[in-house]
This record gives structure tokens, sequence and C-alpha cells, in this order.
């Protein structure tokens, strides 16, 4: 794979998880089509979506509700493609989505490798490949960002690193669709900040690669510390997505 290779086989995922063509993703005008279930999506989307963002820099592809789709779509239009992500822009449409007792609720920011950049970067303590037998005790809070307690079975590789036996850091990769593994890192707060973070990711997503899988990173755009490990793993910017939830959903995660 190349890097256009890698983000074609993204753009093709996001394809079918939008319920549109890859080629939408390509396009100067924005795109609204009708949300549908897919059995091929990636596996921790609740579809059909009520009303979904994304882009790739180019426009907004909304996949939406049919209740929502006029108004959705006036919205992606009034406005610039950046700032459909971004408030106070952004409180023009979750006005309109409260009318139907939805809310904006998660805005991530995906990036990809760059196989210009992407390599095994040192580190100081010792990097072990783990297989789902390895960490099948390693469902713990200190390690909630690279493994995921609902969803084990999605879980398929990682590397742990060690000191001198001690797991204190530890990178994990869910297969949530057929083509692309998510990658989730975690290091113990008393090993913060000594690249471990990176060498983690980088060691894993070269892992992923060797086994014709592409490596994906998410992460709040607002998580300063986490997008600076996805450029410092050797990863870039590729997409946005922004999803609505129900008010009830919002408001159970606020509690």
């Amino acid at each position: 794979m190349n890097n256009k290779d890698i983000l074609q086989i993204a753009m093709n995922q996001s394809a079918i998880d939008e319920n549109c063509a890859p080629d939408d993703f390509c396009c100067t005008e924005n795109k609204v089509v009708i949300s549908t279930e897919k059995t091929d999506a990636r596996k921790y989307l609740s579809l059909p979506f009520f009303c979904n963002l994304v882009s790739y820099g180019n426009n907004v592809v909304a996949s939406v509700d049919a209740s929502v789709a006029i108004a959705v779509e006036n919205y992606i239009n009034k406005f610039e493609v950046g700032h459909c992500f971004e408030t106070p822009n952004l409180h023009v449409l979750n006005d309109e989505l409260q009318k139907h007792k939805m809310r904006i609720c998660f805005m991530a920011e995906y990036f990809l490798p760059n196989l210009d950049c992407l390599t095994s970067l040192p580190c100081q303590y010792e990097l072990i490949v783990m297989k789902p037998d390895d960490f099948v005790s390693l469902y713990l809070p200190e390690w909630s960002n690279a493994l995921c307690e609902k969803r084990k079975h999605l879980d398929v590789l990682a590397v742990g690193a060690f000191d001198h036996g001690k797991l204190i850091g530890l990178a994990g990769c869910s297969a949530d669709c057929e083509s692309m593994w998510q990658i989730g890192v975690d290091v113990l707060p008393d090993y913060r900040r000594n690249g471990i973070a990176s060498a983690l990711t980088s060691s894993l997503a070269l892992e992923i690669l060797q086994l014709d899988k592409v490596p994906f990173y998410c992460c709040a755009w607002s998580n300063i510390r986490s997008v600076r490990n996805a450029l410092r793993s050797g990863f870039k910017p590729a997409w946005v997505e922004m999803t609505a939830k129900r008010i009830e959903f919002v408001d159970e995660l606020n509690k």
C-alpha cells in the first residue's frame, strides 16, 4: 500500500458507513444522503444515523434521516466546510436537531498513517507484541483507551511497553471493519512524556500494515496530547466526523 491506497481505503469505508459513493468525498459540492443499516459498516457505529457529517476537507457529506434532510442540506450549504463542524455555526444545526429530540454528541478527528514518515520509534523500555490471549486480563481502567471492555471480541492485537516486567504502556487495536483497525493507547501517569505512547503507536501501526490492514487513529481535536501523539507517531489528519444522538443519550453521558 501507498498513501494514496490508504486514503482510498478509508474513503471506501466512509462511503459504506455514510451510504454514499467514495467519490462523493472528493467533490466540491456538498452531499446529503439517507442513512441506512450496513452490515459491513464500522462495528461501533449505530446505524442508521439521524445526522452524521463527514468531511475529508473538500466538502461535507451528510448521512441523515429523511425527516431532517432539508434542514441539514440548508445548513451545510450555508457555511464554509470547516465552519460546519465548529461553533458558533454549529449552534444553528443543534437548534434544528433539538426539534427532533436530538443533539450534537460526538465530534472527532481521524488520522491515517503517512508512509513517508511512519517508522519504528525508539523506546527505552521493552516493547512486546501481544495477541488476545496475552491481554485477556488487562481490561482495566488504566488501559481503557487501548482495549474496549464492551467489544472485547474486536480487540485483535496490541503492543505493550514493559519496565522490568511491569506493563507501563499499552497500544491496542480493534478490528472495527474488514479493512481498517483502530488504534488506542494508554501510558501510566508516572511514565508519560518519555516518548512511550508514540513508540507504541508507531510500532502497532507497522504491525497492522504487515497484516494488510489500514491502521487509523481517532481523537477529539481539543485533545492536544492525543493529536500530538498521532503526529509524532507518523499519522496525519484525514477526515473529521460529527454525530448526533438522542437527547437522553447525551444527558446520560453528561451525568
